[in-house]
């Protein structure tokens, strides 16, 4: 009996300086050391529109050549236009399918209707679920096949925090990403409210009018990843979206209960404990995993923080530091993947 192959399909990237494409990637380069075979195209990472769909069909063109039977095929979701064709084409050739969940388009953006993601999910043998909340709440919306579940999104690079950081009298909470008015305007409210910890935000300003330095609030501007991971110098990472400091709020806020942000794993890479609202999908692996704290609300940070012993906080960052390592090799990833792996072939 021969073996069965691990596949997946790699495509053209525009730049991997987004999340989305940071995750694809390090995916990628764990299923490469997996020893998977490359179904498409050689990972290309060019910025033209034109080229990207003309790359990407040629590798779903070249992949539904080279599909052999029992092939176990990981397509990471959602993938435009073609993630249905691909799982059934696969099934007549006497393949399975895994789909790993980067984005549902039904909670977010809302450009797909539930029973119509569930359905096009549902073409898939497999599914890995970004989280535990999320894969709950795909059997109760009615996917019948086997589900798994991610946890956290690997961070792959060679950097290493080099910054030994120590707890202060005024911590210094770290925001990072990019800012705009529908996806953090809580930021504004929060530098208005900081006593007792000082507000460190890496962003361009200019995409949140009215953003200053102050005494508690600090502006860094726009700072390259890897710099970030090397040499952020601070105490917290605060993961929070919307427009309220009392709780997540609006489209990106709520979807907060159902993803994995990759920010959480971009922070731990830093040497970084967590901030995040309780009400997240992934509080529960932050209090688990003792890698930070987990909030009701932005207010309370002035009495939180002042609380927290250096032995807490070292504890943190002891733990901090062993998942940062799982991280960068491809741990969380690897380990869904063994499980879909087992489900399909026992």
């Amino acid at each position: 009996m021969k073996k069965k192959r691990l596949c997946y399909i790699s495509r053209n990237y525009r730049g991997v300086n987004g999340s989305g494409n940071k995750a694809k990637t390090d995916n990628e380069e764990t299923l490469r050391g997996l020893q998977a075979h490359n179904l498409g195209l050689p990972t290309t990472y060019y910025n033209s529109k034109i080229l990207t769909f003309f790359l990407d069909l040629a590798g779903i063109l070249k992949t539904i050549c080279t599909i052999r039977r029992g092939d176990l095929i990981v397509l990471q979701y959602p993938i435009k236009k073609y993630f249905a064709f691909i799982c059934r084409f696969a099934k007549l050739r006497g393949a399975s399918t895994i789909a790993l969940i980067h984005d549902l388009g039904s909670m977010r953006r809302k450009r797909l209707g539930v029973k119509q993601e569930i359905d096009r999910l549902m073409c898939a043998n497999y599914v890995i679920a970004s989280n535990e909340t999320m894969k709950q709440w795909l059997h109760t919306k009615g996917y019948k096949h086997p589900l798994g579940s991610l946890s956290l999104f690997d961070y792959r690079s060679h950097t290493i925090h080099q910054k030994q950081t120590t707890l202060t009298d005024c911590p210094r909470v770290i925001y990072a990403g990019a800012l705009a008015e529908r996806k953090n305007s809580f930021l504004r409210l929060m530098s208005k409210q900081a006593q007792n910890y000082q507000l460190v935000i890496y962003g361009n300003k200019n995409g949140l009018p009215g953003l200053a330095d102050s005494k508690h609030v600090k502006i860094e501007g726009f700072m390259a990843s890897e710099d970030f991971i090397e040499h952020v110098d601070g105490h917290f990472g605060l993961v929070w979206d919307g427009a309220d400091t009392r709780t997540c709020s609006g489209a990106f806020g709520e979807y907060l209960r159902w993803n994995s942000p990759h920010k959480v794993s971009f922070y731990l890479r830093a040497g970084l404990p967590i901030i995040i609202w309780r009400q997240a999908a992934l509080a529960n692996v932050v209090q688990e995993e003792g890698i930070g704290i987990c909030i009701d609300s932005l207010e309370e940070l002035n009495d939180i923080l002042p609380s927290i012993t250096a032995v807490q906080y070292d504890e943190m960052k002891k733990q901090v530091y062993r998942v940062s390592e799982q991280l960068r090799n491809g741990h969380y990833f690897t380990k869904a993947l063994q499980e879909a792996i087992n489900q399909l072939t026992k």
